[in-house]
C-alpha cells in the first residue's frame, strides 16, 4: 500500500469527521432536550399529551433512520415546497435529533420511574407541586442513572451518522466513498474505518469516565 497516497487519505477524512462528530453531538444534545418533554408527557395522566407522545415515541422508534432522513430531506418537500431544506446537514441534523429523542425519552422514563417513590411522596408532603418535585428532586437524581444508557445512545448515534453518505453530506462515509471511486481503491476503507474506531474509543473513554464519577451503577 503507497503510504504518500494514505497520507493524502488524511485531510479530507479529518474533514469528514468533523461533519460527523459535529452531527452526533448536535442531534444527542437537542434529541435529550426534546426527550425531556416526551417522557414526562408519557408518563403524565392527562390522555392527550399522553397519547401524542406515546405515537411520537412508538413511530420514531418503530421506523428505520434511513427512511426518517430520505423523508426529511427528500419527501418533505414533496409536500409543499415550504418544507423544503436545501441544507444537508441541517436535514440530517433534524432526522437524527428526532430519532434520538425517541430514544432517549424512553430512557429518561425509566430512569426517573427507578426513583423510590418514598421521594415523590416526602416532596408531597413538603407541599411542593408537580413541577418542582421533577425539577428540583426527581430529575436531578435521574440524571446519574441516565449516563450509560445515553453513552451507549450516542456512540450508536455516531456509528449511525454514516447514513448522511445517502444525502450527500461529507461525512467520513461520503469521503471515503469519494476517494475509493475517484482511485478506484477500496484501500481507503482501512484507514476510514480505523478513523471511526478512533473516535468511537475516544467518546466511549469519556462516558466511562463520566460512569465512573457520577453513575449510581458504579
Amino acid at each position: 500500500m503507497d503510504l504518500q497516497k494514505i497520507i493524502g487519505w488524511i485531510p479530507p477524512l479529518l474533514d469528514g469527521a468533523r461533519i460527523t462528530i459535529s452531527l452526533t453531538i448536535l442531534s444527542v444534545s437537542a434529541g435529550l432536550v426534546l426527550s425531556l418533554f416526551l417522557a414526562l408527557g408519557k408518563m403524565s395522566k392527562k390522555v392527550l399529551p399522553n397519547k401524542i407522545c406515546s405515537a411520537y415515541i412508538f413511530f420514531f422508534r418503530g421506523t428505520p433512520l434511513l427512511m426518517q432522513l430520505y423523508f426529511i430531506y427528500y419527501g418533505l418537500p414533496q409536500i409543499t415546497s415550504i418544507l423544503t431544506i436545501n441544507n444537508r446537514f441541517i436535514a440530517a441534523f433534524i432526522a437524527f435529533s428526532l430519532n434520538s429523542a425517541a430514544y432517549c425519552a424512553e430512557i429518561i422514563r425509566a430512569a426517573i420511574q427507578s426513583i423510590d417513590r418514598g421521594q415523590f411522596e416526602a416532596a408531597k408532603a413538603l407541599r411542593m407541586s408537580y413541577g418542582q418535585t421533577m425539577r428540583l428532586v426527581i430529575i436531578p437524581q435521574s440524571i446519574r442513572r441516565l449516563i450509560p444508557p445515553v453513552g451507549n445512545e450516542f456512540i450508536m448515534m455516531l456509528k449511525d451518522a454514516s447514513l448522511v453518505s445517502i444525502i450527500a453530506l461529507t461525512d467520513i462515509t461520503k469521503v471515503t466513498r469519494s476517494i475509493s471511486s475517484s482511485t478506484a481503491s477500496a484501500m481507503v476503507y482501512i484507514p476510514a474505518m480505523i478513523l471511526y474506531l478512533i473516535i468511537t474509543a475516544v467518546f466511549t473513554f469519556v462516558f466511562h469516565r463520566l460512569e465512573k464519577k457520577y453513575s449510581v451503577y458504579v
